[in-house]
C-alpha cells in the first residue's frame, strides 16, 4: 500500500513539474533578455527590414507583369486598374501582418501569469483524489476470488497500471486460443473495465453471455461496465440491465453492489446501507464481506453527520448473530411441476424457474422474485422484502399482489410465448396459509 502511495505521489510530482516547466522556462528567459536587450531588438528588426523588402520587391515584380499585359493588350483597362488596386492592397495586408507578427512575438516574451498553471496544477491533485475516491473502493468491493486466481503473476516493482494491461493481454491471450472459453472472457471483461476500456468490456461479457446464457452475475458485470461508460450514470440502458439482473437474482452482488455505490454518491447513504446490508447478508461466497463492511460502516457514518438517522435492523450482523431479523409480508409458496413436464425435464436439458410477486395495480416490475431449477422441484418457496429488487418497491409497500411461476425455455427472466406457467390472482401479502403454484399450462 505504501508502495503504491509513492508511485501515485511521484507521478503527480512529475505531471506537475511539467505544468510548471514552461513558466520557470520563461524566467530564466526574460532574465537573460533583460542582460542583452540591444542585440537581440536589432536582430528582430533586422529581420523585418528584410520581410517587408522582400514584399516590396514581389509588389514591383507583380505590378511590371501587369502593366506589360496591359500593354500587350491581354488585359483591359477595368482589369488592369483592378489588378494595380489589389496589389496596392496585398503589399499593405503583407506590411500589416509583419507587424502583427512583430507584436504577437513580443506578446510570447511576456512572463506567463502565475495564475494558469496553479490552477492547473490545482485541478490535477483535486482530479486524482476524486477519480481515487470514485473507483479505487468500488473495484475493491468488486474484486472476485475468480479473477485474481485467473491473472498472471504481479512481477516485483511493477506498477498498477502495468499490472492491468499485463491482465488484458494475459485474457485475450487465453480468448485467442478458446474463443468458448467463458471464464477467460470474463475476466478480460473485468480486465478492461479495470482500465477504463468499458465499451470492449461489454463486448467481452456479450461473451459470456453467448455461451453461458443469461445469467444475473454476468449481466450484473455489463451493468457496471454500462454504468461508468455513460459517466457513473443510469440512463434507460443501464436500468434496463440491472432490470433484468435483479429479475433473475433479486440478491446479485454485482447489481447491487453498483446500485449501492451509485446512492452513496448521490448521498443517498441509507439506500446505498439498505443495498449493500443485502449482499452482505447474502452469504455469497464470492463476496468481500469485510470491504463490503467498512463501506455499510462508512455510509452509516456519513448518513449520521448529514443529521439523518439509521435503522437499526440494517446494522451488520455480528458473527454471533445467525442472520438478519425478518419483518413484514411472508408469502410461502409450495411450486410444483405438471407429472408431463416433469418427465420433459427429467429426460432433456436443465431449465430455468422464475418465481415472481408482481403488484395488482398494473405494473410489471416484480415486488419480489427468486430463481430455482425445475430438478429442485416440488419446493417451497419464501417471498419477502429481502427479495425485493429495490428497497423502496417491496412486498411491503402493497397490499395485494398477483404470483406467478414460470418454467422458462431459453432461460431468460419474463414471461414469453411457449414458457410454462403457473399464476395465483389478487393474493394478500398478509396470507400466512400456504399457496399452492403447480407450474402446467402453456403461454399462448
Amino acid at each position: 500500500m505504501i508502495e503504491n502511495l509513492i508511485i501515485i505521489v511521484s507521478f503527480l510530482i512529475l505531471i506537475i513539474a511539467v505544468v510548471w516547466l514552461p513558466f520557470i522556462r520563461q524566467i530564466i528567459n526574460h532574465q537573460q533578455q533583460d542582460k542583452k536587450p540591444t542585440a537581440q531588438q536589432t536582430s528582430e528588426d533586422e529581420h523585418i527590414d528584410q520581410r517587408d523588402a522582400a514584399n516590396v520587391r514581389l509588389y514591383h515584380e507583380h505590378k511590371e507583369e501587369i502593366e506589360q499585359d496591359y500593354q500587350q493588350e491581354k488585359i483591359d483597362e477595368e482589369s488592369y486598374r483592378y489588378l494595380l488596386d489589389e496589389l496596392d492592397q496585398s503589399l499593405l495586408q503583407d506590411i500589416e501582418a509583419n507587424k502583427a507578427e512583430d507584436k504577437n512575438l513580443t506578446a510570447k516574451d511576456k512572463s506567463l501569469s502565475v495564475i494558469w498553471p496553479s490552477v492547473i496544477s490545482l485541478f490535477i491533485i483535486v482530479f486524482s483524489f476524486v477519480l481515487y475516491l470514485k473507483t479505487g473502493a468500488y473495484q475493491q468491493l468488486t474484486s472476485t476470488e475468480q479473477a485474481s486466481a485467473q491473472s498472471p503473476a504481479q512481477a516485483p516493482g511493477e506498477t498498477v497500471q502495468q499490472q492491468a494491461i499485463d491482465q488484458v493481454k494475459h485474457f485475450k491471450a487465453l480468448t485467442a486460443q478458446n474463443s468458448e472459453d467463458s471464464e477467460a472472457w470474463y475476466g478480460l471483461g473485468q480486465a478492461l473495465v479495470g482500465v477504463g476500456q468499458f465499451d470492449f468490456a461489454m463486448t467481452a461479457f456479450d461473451q459470456v453471455i453467448r455461451i453461458e446464457g443469461e445469467h444475473a452475475d454476468i449481466i450484473g458485470v455489463k451493468a457496471q461496465a454500462a454504468y461508468y461508460r455513460n459517466g457513473q450514470k443510469i440512463d434507460g440502458a443501464v436500468q434496463a440491465l440491472i432490470d433484468k439482473a435483479l429479475a433473475l437474482d433479486p440478491l446479485d452482488p454485482s447489481t447491487n453492489i453498483l446500485l449501492g455505490m451509485h446512492n452513496y454518491m448521490m448521498q443517498n447513504y441509507q439506500q446505498a446501507v439498505a443495498y449493500w446490508q443485502k449482499v452482505h447478508n447474502s452469504g455469497r461466497s464470492n463476496v468481500n464481506v469485510e470491504a463490503l463492511g467498512s463501506a455499510i460502516n462508512e455510509a452509516k457514518n456519513r448518513l449520521l453527520l448529514s443529521g439523518g438517522q439509521i435503522n437499526s435492523s440494517e446494522f451488520v450482523q455480528d458473527a454471533e448473530n445467525s442472520g438478519p431479523q425478518l419483518s413484514g409480508p411472508q408469502l410461502k409458496l409450495k411450486v410444483t411441476l405438471s407429472e408431463e413436464l416433469l418427465r420433459q425435464v427429467n429426460q432433456g436439458e436443465d431449465k430455468v424457474v422464475f418465481v415472481y410477486a408482481i403488484p395488482t395495480d398494473g405494473r410489471r416490475m416484480p415486488l419480489a422474485a427468486v430463481k430455482i431449477k425445475a430438478s429442485d422441484l416440488p419446493t417451497t418457496v419464501i417471498l419477502n422484502d429481502t427479495s425485493a429488487m429495490m428497497p423502496e418497491a417491496s412486498l411491503s409497500s402493497v397490499k395485494s399482489v398477483n404470483l406467478y411461476a414460470v418454467l422458462s425455455n431459453s432461460g431468460g427472466a419474463g414471461i414469453k410465448k411457449g414458457d410454462f406457467k403457473a399464476q395465483v390472482n389478487d393474493v394478500s401479502v398478509n396470507t400466512i396459509q400456504v399457496i399452492h403454484l403447480a407450474i402446467d399450462s402453456i403461454v399462448p
